[in-house]
């Protein structure tokens, strides 16, 4: 009877529970797609699963008769990969809903960082702006409330400093002017766990340790640079563009560098290489390999470190290595262009 239904509906799969229920689920669809199907929360929580008893991708399309078990853990949340390759309009649907969400209270946390370290500069913090001058800076902006300021903030949508200029009393704005030394108080401290609002840029990848810059970026948040790279250097004196942060002593999660190795052609070369840098506890996201000439191979990876002294950690095994005759950093060009004014200070006419 199961295999008249495939027949007839070519379209469609049907899949089972470990309890043995029947799903029908469009063709193609994924081990998300299915934990979607059983619940929202067991979607939006699901981290792995088992396809016939076998651990699989989430991205493994399905095929009728399978059994299909979904593994949770508390904590998670959906990845905006899945949108690449659900089917179901429920799963899709869900997934966007949650991560519309998620970005919203990221974008409010991050406006608030923000915008206290912009009203640090006339003497001021949130909590102390009277409710008057709150009132009057959304009837300016047009906004509804506190949070979708905020949002816009953290978004890049709107300059911190130029809101905190409009909610400071007049008192502390006018004793601020009168006294400012030409610095904003404080850096912006990146902790690793911002989320969606806080990019880390591909042109230079930066990790902890790196010397850092903020750049807000109209729609995105903020992105953060080394402070030596070259695609900034155009808005380095922006004080509105960019802002003086510093990585948090306790920053948490991996960060994404490049290095370029080059080495001699030997047998076994990459699997040894590889192994040596998984060894050193670093992840490798990809690994492409150019032919320099017949003796000598150049190959350029991408691997997951969480800080600068990992980094050192893994190109020293990596300069172990008996046929490896260099190994560097990939990165932009350092800035040569000069900067007028240092990141944090503020020019008041």
């Amino acid at each position: 009877m199961e295999h008249v239904k495939i027949d007839l509906f070519p379209d469609e799969i049907y899949v089972f529970t470990p309890k043995g229920s029947i799903l029908e689920l469009p063709a193609g669809s994924t081990a998300v797609d299915f934990a979607y199907a059983v619940h929202t929360d067991v979607g939006n929580a699901c981290v792995a699963c088992r396809i016939s008893r076998r651990l699989a991708p989430l991205s493994e399309p399905l095929q009728s008769g399978q059994t299909v078990e979904i593994i949770t853990a508390p904590g998670t949340q959906p990845n905006p990969a899945w949108l690449g390759f659900v089917k179901t309009g429920k799963a899709r649907s869900n997934i966007r809903h949650y991560l519309k969400n998620q970005k919203h209270s990221e974008s409010v946390a991050l406006g608030r960082r923000l915008l206290n370290k912009a009203l640090a500069s006339f003497g001021s913090q949130l909590n102390e702006v009277p409710q008057r001058n709150i009132e009057a800076v959304l009837l300016q902006t047009n906004l509804q409330s506190m949070d979708d300021l905020l949002e816009d903030i953290g978004l890049g949508n709107r300059m911190s400093y130029m809101i905190a200029q409009r909610l400071a009393t007049n008192a502390a704005r006018d004793k601020k002017e009168a006294d400012h030394t030409g610095k904003e108080a404080g850096s912006i401290a990146i902790r690793g766990s911002e989320g969606m609002v806080m990019n880390f840029a591909k042109c230079c990848h930066p990790i902890p340790g790196d010397p850092i810059v903020g750049h807000i970026s109209s729609g995105r948040g903020m992105v953060i640079h080394t402070d030596d790279c070259n695609n900034i250097a155009d808005v380095r004196d922006n004080q509105e563009k960019c802002l003086e942060v510093s990585w948090d002593p306790k920053v948490q999660g991996e960060f994404s560098v490049e290095l370029r190795v080059e080495l001699e052609n030997q047998r076994g070369i990459i699997a040894t290489l590889a192994t040596t840098i998984t060894g050193a506890e670093a992840n490798i996201e990809k690994i492409s390999t150019v032919e320099r000439d017949a003796r000598f191979s150049i190959v350029n990876l991408s691997i997951n470190v969480k800080n600068r002294v990992h980094l050192a950690s893994v190109m020293k095994r990596v300069r172990a290595l008996l046929p490896v005759s260099s190994v560097s950093r990939v990165k932009s060009r350092r800035v040569r262009k000069a900067i007028k004014n240092p990141i944090g200070a503020l020019s008041h006419k």
